[in-house]
């Protein structure tokens, strides 16, 4: 009889010992989710801190301008547009060397994307394509009160007669213009090398002296071969 009373005792106490342990597991596992839980909880609610600062950040940089940031823009975004028309003109015509012709499309390639660029700051910034009171009551040099001449831009009648002139006359004609309106350019890009704020105009007034003072050099040269 004790011996069966010893083995019920034995067996009572392997199921207590069984029951004991599936109950730490199921403690040690809940507890372990418990835990994981906050960090998660935690990194999720760090994330979207850390990624508007950085946006803030990098929002501050591209809207970072002055005045002269702005006049540079909207005084360069028609300089640039007339340099395409006339380019445009010289690759319409018949008899056109290739080296003007190979010239004409460099700077249309350059500084129809540089439009596009200059467009999207003022757009950025909030500001006018055209400073207050219009082209004509604003230079960023001293190219004299004449609008027509201002910053080596060409008047309509200058416009007319390189869109009428062919062969020779027109390579002269569209030579000694770009030249002239190259000089405006670099002037207007020193203006804002000088008191510009915002990197990205200044970076691009830098690139505009040395690209079109080497246009420059090259169109002279040009010329003198006609």
């Amino acid at each position: 009889m004790k011996r069966y009373l010893s083995l019920a005792a034995l067996s009572l106490a392997i199921a207590f010992a069984l029951s004991a342990c599936g109950t730490d597991s199921g403690t040690t596992s809940v507890t372990s989710s418990e835990a994981a839980a906050p960090a998660s909880s935690a990194a999720a609610e760090t994330s979207p801190s850390a990624d508007a600062s950085a946006s803030t950040s990098a929002d501050a940089v591209s809207e970072e301008h002055n005045d002269a940031d702005v006049m540079f823009a909207q005084m360069m975004i028609p300089h640039h547009e007339q340099a395409v028309e006339m380019s445009d003109m010289m690759l319409a015509k018949d008899g056109i060397s290739p080296e003007i012709t190979d010239l004409a499309t460099k700077i249309k390639d350059a500084q129809g994307p540089e439009i596009e660029t200059m467009t999207g700051w003022l757009e950025a910034w909030g500001e006018p394509m055209q400073p207050e009171g219009g082209m004509e009551s604003h230079s960023m040099g001293d190219m004299g009160s004449d609008s027509d001449s201002m910053e080596g831009m060409m008047s309509e009648e200058q416009m007319s007669d390189l869109e009428s002139a062919e062969g020779t006359e027109a390579s002269r004609m569209f030579l000694e213009s770009m030249t002239a309106h190259h000089e405006g350019a670099i002037g207007m890009a020193q203006t804002e090398i000088d008191n510009g704020e915002n990197p990205e105009a200044i970076e691009l007034a830098e690139t505009i002296v040395a690209t079109q003072q080497s246009e420059i050099d090259e169109m002279n040269e040009l010329l003198a071969g006609l």
